[in-house]
């Protein structure tokens, strides 16, 4: 029985992975598709609506959203726009975690969490990402010029802490971003390349 528990545990473990994410593609080209498969259909005339051309306008939106925010003006009207957000209790907190969930995991972010370090406290050792290494610009109270900023992400949660810290108590480690990020956040479970017991 025990040697069945583990084959299933290890099926487990490599199924639901892939199902998640196949599941989340698929409620994301459904969604897609329903909401502005809804708006093609009642702006075109009879017959002319094809399955589909709902997810590829979502596709177009995105890609066309990404293109606006390389202007200044978006990106200032954003900004306000996403300030007003920030202003309302519950969906400043909600807003706020999915934006710094999807953030952390942006291309632009990992190439800014660019070491990844060790910071030893008493026996235990922190695993953290080196955000900022001159923190000249910012008021002294925050940093001497020997401190760097290091963000230590915290496990299966959204968030994390900012710590300043001596750039002599940070030991780098030889490991890529994503392997850390995939360890922290899986509470170790994850291994080096991303499964279970590597």
């Amino acid at each position: 029985m025990k040697q069945i528990g583990r084959t299933f545990l290890t099926g487990f473990a490599t199924v639901v992975p892939i199902a998640l994410t196949i599941y989340l593609i698929y409620w994301l080209s459904v969604t897609s598709e329903s909401a502005l498969g809804a708006i093609f259909r009642y702006l075109l005339p009879d017959g002319w609506y094809r399955p589909g051309m709902g997810l590829a306008a979502g596709v177009l939106l995105v890609l066309l959203v990404g293109m606006l925010m390389h202007a200044w003006v978006v990106r200032r009207l954003f900004a306000f726009g996403e300030n007003l957000l920030y202003r309302i209790p519950l969906i400043r907190s909600v807003y706020g975690s999915i934006r710094d969930l999807i953030n952390l995991f942006s291309r632009d972010q990992k190439d800014a969490l660019h070491q990844t370090v060790v910071i030893r406290v008493g026996n235990m050792r922190l695993i953290g990402f080196v955000t900022r290494s001159d923190l000249s610009t910012f008021p002294e109270e925050i940093g001497a010029p020997e401190d760097i900023a290091v963000y230590l992400p915290m496990s299966y949660m959204i968030g994390g802490y900012l710590i300043i810290v001596p750039r002599s108590d940070v030991q780098p480690i030889d490991m890529s971003v994503e392997d850390a990020l995939r360890f922290i956040l899986t509470a170790g479970i994850a291994g080096a390349k991303g499964m279970p017991g590597e």
